[in-house]
């Protein structure tokens, strides 16, 4: 753990006793950002006034109440609205909400118009804030109590150096944050969290021949916190051009999304991030409408509403049939395939199910096969998604390549324990991409499979039918098998002669008992 991350991890301790880590992920994480905000703009006018870095927040501070009492405040202000997209007052900066907390002198109400005036400022922060609840019962009984604690929050966020965090260091904190709220929440946090370990595998996958490409396009139509989105600047060569598209339908989980893009710095024009329903309504349709990366981890088996009208939608109208109501797993892998580009390749993270349920689901299948739309099936380890501790797979699609074969990998075996997730470590990751990239045979591990395989199989992709991951037995010794029968009889012939030892030695008034104590003797001596 960094130091930053400490330093950011130690402001759950404050609420950590007063909500659990669903609720509280909100707080911290917004206040969070709002920190970076304030001193992302501090930073910005001590270099409009001074063409300089200022060299601590509380100097940029000063310069800026001398210059918003002066008489030029005005065109400081617009120059500021148009570089930022927003404007803080000298009061309410992080930095003297936090010494107004040092000095017993906070008031919630300074905040929330803080707050205020950032989501009113410019559409990329609409309602961006909603979530943070300053005036809930669940920071304390009473606005003093909730006041302290929003209070002691502000003190130990401000002690986070962000001035001074280069390059992807603060958002890199920020992920960290978001990672272990994913561990406490457990099953919730599959609402907005991809693991490391998958996360990485689709995202080198899906980047494999892409990587030179400036102006990548990338799309995630659930994209959660945005954290697997974001995956892409790690394996980009050019990362600062890369467009991100994203939507969630979930209004607490898209404010964290836009939120991560700020803390990496995205640039404003960069980032394409809509809060909707991903099945409901086809998005982006005026945009940008193909991408040259989709990645995907939905909400396995999801009820959806499939009604028949969907079957003139465009995402779905070539396969003849809707994935069923009560299983949504092939309507989010046909919506993201839908916006990929024919040279493009797409990776989902989805349950076996999909790989061998029959009905609309095995149509479905069938044609995405026929067309030679499935590239690969890479079989994940169980137990590595909070919401989940079913296995899980990634299917690989792409639009045009030669062939119709399909490469099986079983990675379920390449992990480690931790806690009370698997765990797929930089050994597991690597492994599980060269065995993409070679696209070859391996024992146990690896099958590329033709057509005329898979369509003797029926279409089933279930991943046994082509990879047999069990390990061999051993050997049986024929002599080794009989010293053991002999050891064993001789064992229990001295225990049955221990036995009738103590048997004889028993005796009893009861003609009856003795009687029947002779026989028993007698069938034992038998044997």
């Amino acid at each position: 753990m960094t130091e930053l991350e400490s330093v950011l991890w130690a402001g759950a301790d404050v609420l950590r006793s007063k909500m659990d880590a669903n609720e509280y992920k909100d707080y911290l994480l917004g206040f969070v950002f709002y920190k970076y905000l304030s001193d992302t703009f501090l930073a910005k006018v001590y270099d409009l006034l001074n063409d300089a870095e200022p060299a601590t927040i509380e100097e940029a501070q000063r310069a800026y109440e001398e210059a918003y009492n002066g008489e030029d405040r005005d065109e400081l202000i617009s120059e500021l609205k148009g570089e930022c997209l927003y404007v803080i007052e000298p009061s309410i900066t992080f930095f003297a909400l936090a010494e107004k907390a040092q000095n017993n002198a906070f008031k919630r109400e300074d905040l929330q118009k803080a707050f205020n005036d950032i989501k009113t400022s410019d559409p990329l922060f609409e309602n961006i804030f909603d979530d943070v609840d300053l005036y809930s019962n669940r920071l304390g009984m009473g606005d003093a109590k909730q006041s302290a604690t929003v209070a002691e929050l502000i003190k130990v966020i401000n002690q986070a150096d962000v001035l001074h965090a280069e390059g992807d260091v603060l958002g890199n904190a920020y992920e960290y944050l978001i990672g272990q709220f994913a561990s406490e929440t457990g099953k919730k946090a599959g609402e907005f969290y991809t693991p490391a370990g998958p996360a990485e595998i689709l995202t080198r996958i899906a980047i494999s021949g892409q990587e030179e490409k400036r102006g990548l396009l990338v799309y995630d139509p659930c994209m959660g916190s945005a954290s697997l989105l974001l995956d892409a600047r790690k394996f980009s060569k050019n990362p600062e051009y890369v467009m991100y598209f994203g939507q969630e339908l979930m209004m607490s989980t898209y404010n964290l999304a836009r939120m991560n893009m700020f803390l990496h710095r995205i640039a404003p024009e960069n980032q394409h991030l809509h809060n909707a329903d991903t099945l409901d309504a086809d998005w982006p349709t005026s945009e940008e409408t193909e991408f040259d990366m989709v990645v995907m981890n939905p909400p396995y088996s999801a009820k959806w509403s499939a009604k028949e009208g969907f079957l003139s939608d465009s995402r779905f109208s070539d396969y003849g049939v809707l994935a069923p109501k009560s299983k949504a797993d092939y309507a989010f892998l046909l919506h993201g395939f839908y916006h990929l580009k024919a040279t493009g390749t797409m990776g989902i993270v989805l349950p076996h199910g999909v790989l061998f349920r029959g009905a609309a689901e095995g149509k479905i299948r069938q044609k995405l096969l026929e067309n030679g739309s499935i590239y690969a099936v890479i079989g994940l380890p169980a137990n590595m998604f909070y919401n989940t501790s079913i296995p899980t797979c990634i299917i690989v699609l792409k639009k045009q390549r030669p062939g119709r074969d399909v490469l099986f990998i079983d990675a379920s075996k390449l992990f480690e324990k931790n806690k009370t997730q698997n765990v797929m470590n930089a050994e597991h990751i690597n492994h599980v991409v060269e065995l993409y990239k070679n696209r070859q045979d391996v024992d146990k591990e690896a099958h590329v499979a033709s057509f005329d395989e898979i369509k003797e199989n029926d279409f089933n992709l279930n991943i046994p039918r082509y990879i047999d991951s069990k390990e061999d037995e051993a050997p049986i010794s024929l002599a080794e098998v009989n010293m053991e029968l002999n050891k064993f009889e001789e064992e229990i012939t001295s225990a049955k002669n221990d036995l009738l030892s103590t048997l004889k030695t028993l005796n009893t008034d009861d003609s009856d008992m003795m009687l029947s104590m002779k026989d028993f003797i007698k069938f034992m001596e038998d044997l």
